[in-house]
Formats: structure tokens, C-alpha cells, sequence
């Protein structure tokens, strides 16, 4: 299996650091715009693609700022998914900050993926 490296990624989002960490942490708001499904259940969130599931628990959270992802089926230890919630101090702008993992090759396709998911999440919120 190949190495996979960590890539981070930044999208400004018309929203309130509450409302997006909300989409980042429920169940129900991630299926309306990360996965097609998602379900907790004992602290395991199970994540379905195209009918196919991944589960992963949360490692670190902290309200209205950060959520980071633990995938249970990644021997690694440093791979993990962290969306983070990022407030401009001066501007009061939010972004939200990616960081994910993946083999060098797939990044480019990685980040298109996230692009366009990104894009559901706008148009849910409607920021």
C-alpha cells in the first residue's frame, strides 16, 4: 500500500464558525453534504459512499473549531481527516481548514473530490 501524504486544503464559507462546526460533527447535516450517509453509534461514525462504508471515530474535537476523524480501517496512526473552523480576527471571515491524507497520486483527484463537496456544503448552508 502506498505511502500516503498529508495535504491540506482552505475554503472561505458565509457561515458562523456554530452553524459550519454543526455540518462538520451531526450525522444528519455530514449526510447532506460529505457522504450519502452517516450514522453514530457508540462514538463510531460509519461514513457510506456509493454503498460502501467506513467507519472512524472522533480522536480530538473542540466545540465551534476543530473535528478530527480517526478512520478505524487505517493501520496508520498518522492518518487521520481534521476539518477545522478558522475565524479572521480582524475581517471576522470563516474558513474552513482541511487536512486529509492520501497517496501522492490520488491527491490531484483528492482535492477535486473535496472542491466539489465543499460546493454541497455552500449551497446547503446557503453562504
Amino acid at each position: 500500500m502506498p505511502e500516503k501524504k498529508k495535504f491540506n486544503l482552505e475554503y472561505e464559507i458565509k457561515s458562523s464558525p456554530r452553524i459550519l462546526y454543526n455540518f462538520l460533527i451531526e450525522p444528519n447535516a455530514l449526510a447532506q453534504w460529505f457522504a450519502d450517509d452517516v450514522e453514530l453509534r457508540d462514538y463510531i461514525y460509519t461514513f457510506t459512499w456509493d454503498g460502501e462504508q467506513h467507519r472512524a471515530k472522533i480522536i480530538q474535537s473542540k466545540d465551534n473549531k476543530v473535528v478530527r476523524y480517526k478512520w478505524l480501517n487505517d493501520d496508520s496512526a498518522e492518518n487521520y481527516l481534521e476539518m477545522e473552523v478558522v475565524q479572521d480576527e480582524m475581517t471576522n471571515d470563516v474558513a474552513l481548514c482541511v487536512t486529509d491524507f492520501a497517496a501522492e497520486a490520488d491527491i490531484p483527484e483528492r482535492k477535486l473530490i473535496w472542491k466539489n463537496q465543499i460546493d454541497y456544503l455552500v449551497s446547503v448552508l446557503g453562504a
